[in-house]
């Protein structure tokens, strides 16, 4: 039971549990959330009654470490997200997320309770959260708000809030909201459209019938390589669909919003479902794969760290990001191995026949390897015939793809 803090030794063990919870990064609602909540306020209670000597404030002890270990602002990249991101956090226009935290913590050594006091916990709701600043209009064309809006800024607020309600409360918009770090792109995102785009890949995953159960750690390099057989398949993204719906894992198709640049997500509604958005920016065979791969490598590699969502423009490298450059390496290894693309002639030649000799081997569809070329080789224009172009999106009727 938590308690009130009347000991040095009390504190310490206060911090240590916070800490502990920043690992975990808990979504708000949950009852490690509150925890994490109530012990913050009890700790900062104790820390304004006893310690003569405010502690540092969070953004001067984060430049003082840059400073201490001449890092530059991309160094930051792998702890805080983009680069527009860290400059916000920085200028103190961002507030710090949980999961950035846990990140300066773990990784640049700053204690937890001098980062923490840059995040008010305890008030969620006054979140500064710009309304007229989601794309409203484009909502409401694509028909994820079926009200008639006649006044977008006047509206904005109320008709989004009971958009979002849908989720649960405000707070869990919030949350979402701010938790839009993990982004690999070398364009600038725009926030409040990838927290829409989130929110409706969310709430899509709701209303379809419940997968069987996902169990952690089903995911693994076999797991990926099955999945990846299905290519062979015309049907092959449909079947993919399902096989990871009878694995517990949603698989969620819907375009992106104007100034996101996204290519495919993975999110962690709760503890025990994932779900893979992907947009289809490119309507090609090899990016399908390619980034199903890459969201299926983060679900198996990085959402028991604590992670809850990632988001891809897998136009760009990993950003010297160690988690991308992660998922990056076993969403290769899972396509072509390493080993057989070296000793593969589709490694010096570039013609169809050592694609689909190679594709032959692995029994994928040869648009995987021609992309894979294509990367290789740093030419797009190479095997253009075999990539698979129009092949992917008219598989997924439900959508209006003209919008």
């Amino acid at each position: 039971m938590i308690k009130m803090i009347k000991s040095e030794s009390e504190y310490k063990a206060a911090l240590v549990a916070i800490e502990n919870f920043i690992d975990i990064d808990p979504d708000v609602g949950t009852p490690e959330a509150d925890q994490l909540e109530l012990l913050t306020v009890l700790a900062k209670n104790y820390e304004s009654k006893t310690m003569d000597k405010a502690l540092p404030d969070p953004i001067e002890a984060i430049k003082f470490r840059m400073e201490q270990q001449s890092l530059t602002q991309r160094d930051l990249i792998p702890f805080i997200g983009s680069r527009s991101k860290v400059s916000e956090v920085l200028s103190r226009k961002r507030p710090l997320t949980l999961s950035m935290i846990r990140a300066l913590h773990s990784g640049l050594g700053i204690p937890a309770k001098i980062l923490l006091q840059e995040r008010d916990i305890t008030d969620l709701d006054k979140s500064g959260i710009e309304w007229q600043r989601f794309p409203l209009r484009e909502m409401v064309a694509r028909g994820w708000i079926k009200e008639k809006v006649v006044d977008e800024r006047g509206q904005a607020e109320e008709v989004l809030r009971r958009f979002f309600n849908r989720l649960g409360p405000i707070k869990s918009t919030v949350a979402l909201y701010r938790k839009t770090d993990r982004v690999r792109s070398a364009r600038v995102m725009d926030d409040y459209a990838l927290t829409a785009w989130t929110a409706r890949v969310m709430m899509r995953a709701s209303e379809e019938s419940s997968p069987l159960e996902y169990k952690p750690g089903i995911v693994d390099l076999e797991f990926m390589r099955n999945v990846a057989r299905l290519s062979l398949f015309d049907s092959g993204p449909l079947l993919a669909r399902e096989f990871l719906a009878k694995n517990g894992i949603h698989l969620i198709v819907e375009p992106h919003l104007p100034h996101t640049h996204l290519d495919g997500a993975a999110i962690l509604i709760q503890h025990d479902r994932p779900v893979i958005g992907l947009s289809l920016r490119y309507d090609r065979i090899d990016n399908f794969w390619h980034t199903l791969m890459h969201e299926l490598a983060h679900i198996a590699l990085h959402f028991d760290a604590g992670i809850t969502q990632f988001y891809d423009d897998l136009d760009v490298e990993s950003q010297g990001d160690p988690r991308e450059q992660e998922a990056d390496q076993l969403a290769g290894e899972a396509l072509i191995p390493k080993s057989d693309w070296k000793k593969s002639p589709a490694s010096r030649l570039r013609s169809p026949e050592a694609a689909q000799h190679l594709a032959n081997q692995l029994h994928i569809n040869p648009a995987i390897v021609a992309g894979r070329m294509r990367h290789e080789f740093k030419d797009h224009r190479v095997l253009n015939q075999l990539v698979g172009h129009g092949e992917v999106r008219r598989h997924f009727l439900d959508i209006n793809w003209s919008k």
